[in-house]
């Protein structure tokens, strides 16, 4: 079986903690380089959850630490959502940090994709921050990236703002380089990830189902992100799910851009879906989703984990 490699760029956070779960136990994915953002909590309380996560695991996945902040603007958390270490209520092991790369997160990511033999796909669950300062610093690595696939971004209303989702509004002007980019791109926003729900009956299957599931199970009861009651918003983790199993999804090509300047919509997405703008197609938006096959992914996926 042929894997594709990727690199993810993560905020964890409880849907990242999940996300990278189901990637890293994927036998269709080969994940090359964690590479951590500032976004859900600050980024020495990202990068030790990501350590934390990859001992559980038991996988040997190098992380190299990115951006504490954003390009510009002042930095923003989702700890309300996430807690106050961004994945409160599980007791992990105590770690060690000999996965840490003395590197920085451009420069791994630089020499990951290089030095591939095939187009490495960026996955960035968290502010694109890391993947805008790659793209400025080394533009020559846009020869060799596959595609990006990102969770972020909305084509209507938002989280973090009237008209803006969290991950773009923490760092606008990041998001506008990536989407600028002509890089082939895919976003997988908020309309999907506000049907990507687990649902109380589901949470209980995974608190039985392995150790994973347990964990998860455990984060969920601290998770903001929806209710256990009214269903867990699992963004991040479709990301994932349309690396593995795009049908779930519908999409379609259209013109994407950021406002940076608008006085009550900076960080919006302004996806041109009826192409009033006429501007040149940049990228595959994901603008709904099956949530019973979403479902159905989502728990035969965390199976698989230990």
């Amino acid at each position: 079986m042929t894997t594709r490699p990727i690199i993810i760029d993560t905020d964890p956070g409880i849907d990242d903690a999940v996300a990278l779960a189901i990637a890293l136990y994927s036998e269709k994915l080969d994940v090359r380089l964690i590479t951590t953002i500032a976004g859900n909590v600050g980024l020495d309380k990202v990068t030790y959850n990501a350590l934390r996560l990859l001992k559980f695991f038991n996988k040997t996945v190098p992380v190299a630490l990115g951006a504490d902040r954003p390009l510009i603007k002042d930095p923003i958390d989702a700890s309300d959502i996430h807690g106050s270490t961004g994945m409160d209520g599980f007791d992990f092991d105590e770690l060690t940090d000999d996965l840490v790369l003395k590197e920085n997160a451009v420069n791994a990511m630089y020499r990951v994709i290089m030095n591939s033999k095939e187009p490495i796909t960026l996955v960035p669950i968290g502010p694109l921050t890391n993947i805008a300062l790659l793209l400025k610093t080394y533009p020559e690595v846009k020869e060799n990236i596959a595609e990006i696939v990102l969770m972020g971004g909305s084509t209507g209303r938002g989280n973090a703002g009237v008209m803006a989702e969290f991950n773009i509004y923490a760092d606008p002007e990041a998001a506008k380089i990536v989407f600028q980019s002509k890089l082939p791109l895919v976003m997988v926003g908020l309309d999907v990830g506000l049907k990507a729900l687990v649902y109380p009956e589901d949470s209980e299957q995974l608190k039985v189902m392995n150790q994973t599931g347990n964990m998860i199970y455990q984060l969920f009861q601290k998770y903001r992100g929806g209710s256990m009651k009214t269903g867990l918003k699992m963004y991040d983790s479709t990301a994932i799910a349309y690396l593995l199993q795009p049908e779930m999804f519908q999409v379609v090509d259209t013109f994407v851009d950021v406002e940076l300047h608008g006085s009550m919509t900076t960080g919006c997405t302004v996806v041109d879906l009826k192409g009033y703008l006429g501007k040149p197609t940049n990228a595959k938006v994901c603008v709904d989703i099956d949530p019973q096959m979403f479902k159905q992914w989502f728990m035969d996926s965390l199976k698989k984990c230990n």
